[in-house]
């Protein structure tokens, strides 16, 4: 079933003629690590009685000239599916469905009230929509919430080099995390906010197709394969997502504060670069 879109200009249209209540943050307001986003209705309740926090209209007008600046047009209805861990069949996959939609879905999400509030951007994700190889981590940083772009802090650059050292770039991979927004504190996702944000990963696969998902330490392994099996026991080897060959290993920011775990990390990309067939240089 397709999306129905509405057009990004009349939207922004919208917005604009409605009047902005005098207390909402100007135009040079910009939500960030210490920025609450006020919401719309303080006393608003959702279906079980609790109150629920939305964005302002002023923080949605930013966020649909930010996509404009961007070069969305559209915007697509979000989809009403329930989250799981079973990546959509192609045949399901909506009319036309691709990465930008997606994007554009989730760069409107509010399903966590916290991180909706407290985020500068979402982070969507990277490089090779038609990878074979998919680079998955736990969320954005303070770098990746500053940028809109998945490991750019000095994770990031570790994870440069790392694929380097396989030949590979990042535009030879797609990288990406379970959750799109930055959790305050730079903390775990929570249980809740993981599954919120499944239905975007699993889209995101399902899309991209890759044939191999490399997952970044424990919280992207975890929530990946649905399992509470540590990621020492989880490396090393291949485990089975719907005929996608996942490895895991360990995340480049346990690397920065412990550098001899790096070994085992070179060990595990030996064993993925072998399973893919890609020859490494001798060192």
């Amino acid at each position: 079933m397709a999306y129905p879109k509405a057009s990004l200009d009349s939207r922004l249209k919208s917005f604009r003629s409605e009047k902005v209540p005098s207390n909402s943050p100007g135009p040079s307001s910009r939500p960030g690590r210490n920025t609450r986003m006020p919401a719309r209705n303080a006393n608003e309740k959702n279906t079980k009685g609790k109150t629920t926090r939305t964005p302002s209209k002023r923080a949605v007008a930013q966020r649909l000239q930010s996509l404009q600046r961007a070069g969305v047009t559209h915007i697509p209805k979000a989809a009403q599916t329930p989250n799981t861990a079973q990546l959509p069949d192609a045949d399901q996959q909506p009319s036309g469905e691709d990465l930008q939609i997606i994007a554009a879905e989730v760069a409107q999400c509010v399903r966590c009230a916290e991180l909706a509030e407290t985020r500068t951007q979402t982070v969507f994700g990277v490089g090779n929509p038609h990878a074979r190889l998919v680079f998955l981590g736990e969320a954005p940083g303070a770098d990746e919430d500053r940028e809109g772009i998945p490991f750019v802090g000095r994770a990031g650059q570790l994870l440069t080099k790392i694929i380097e050292a396989c030949t590979l770039s990042r535009d030879d991979v797609y990288i990406l995390n379970i959750l799109k927004c930055r959790p305050p504190g730079n903390r775990n996702p929570l249980p809740v906010e993981a599954a919120n944000c499944r239905e975007y990963l699993n889209r995101q696969l399902a899309t991209i197709k890759p044939e191999y998902i490399c997952c970044l330490g424990s919280v992207a392994a975890q929530n990946l394969l649905d399992t509470d099996t540590t990621i020492g026991k989880l490396r090393g080897k291949f485990h089975d997502l719907q005929g996608i060959k996942v490895l895991c290993t360990y995340h480049p920011a346990y690397l920065l504060r412990n550098p001899p775990a790096k070994r085992m990390v070179w060990e595990d990309m030996q064993i993925l670069m072998a399973e893919m067939g890609i020859e490494l240089p001798k060192k």
